[in-house]
């Protein structure tokens, strides 16, 4: 696995965003997968989310997406340029390479690259922030037994998983892997291809969103 570090954009303490009037023709998208499909589409109109990883990661705010103030938060956002096999998509909360189905959380390796805290309930990346241009990287060991990742998994949502021998957690502004073996990618929750080859770039400041 390669790992690459570089500065944050947001510093502890300091304020995040710019309250602006509330812009005319305010697009509301109703998860992480449809914030992508607008990010790769050209961000033609502003946008607010109502629900997904990246909106429960930001606090579950409703003024945008409700209508109900003339006055919003427009906050910068970082993205994750992601590069499957050769070819390119943008995710905006998480990428996960797996054994495919539903047993592939229980059973062999697990390589996560997140831009957000929560992979739906699970509090994966408790430090994860969608604009400090680093990505919080979670890896499971191959070998580790079922029975210790049901009792990792039921920490979860109170991020009490780690430390543990055979989970790895990092962070930088890139990650990358070769597979012996493919595995499944998963794109902001939906399964996109096999592959044996992954890689995941943090880019800075990439869309602006309204809160």
């Amino acid at each position: 696995m390669m790992i690459r570090n570089r500065a944050m954009v947001i510093h502890k303490g300091e304020p995040w965003g710019t309250t602006v009037p509330r812009p005319d023709g305010l697009m509301v998208v109703g998860s992480d997968h449809e914030l992508a499909t607008w990010l790769a589409g050209g961000r033609g109109v502003p946008v607010a989310v109502s629900a997904g990883d990246v909106h429960r990661t930001l606090g579950a705010p409703t003024d945008a997406s409700a209508g109900t103030t003339p006055e919003v938060r427009r906050v910068e956002m970082d993205a994750l340029r992601c590069e499957l096999d050769g070819i390119e998509l943008v995710a905006v909360a998480h990428v996960v390479a797996r054994r495919g189905g539903p047993t592939g959380w229980w059973h062999g390796p697990i390589h996560s690259v997140c831009n957000t805290q929560f992979i739906g309930r699970w509090d994966v990346a408790p430090r994860g922030h969608p604009n400090d241009a680093r990505a919080e990287v979670l890896e499971v060991h191959a070998d580790m037994p079922a029975r210790q990742r049901l009792e990792a998994w039921r920490r979860l949502p109170t991020a009490r998983h780690v430390p543990h021998p055979s989970i790895r957690s990092t962070h930088g502004s890139s990650a990358g892997w070769e597979f012996e073996r493919p595995l499944d990618v998963y794109v902001d929750g939906r399964r996109h291809r096999r592959v044996r080859s992954l890689r995941v770039t943090v880019e800075p400041d990439a869309y602006e969103l309204h809160l």
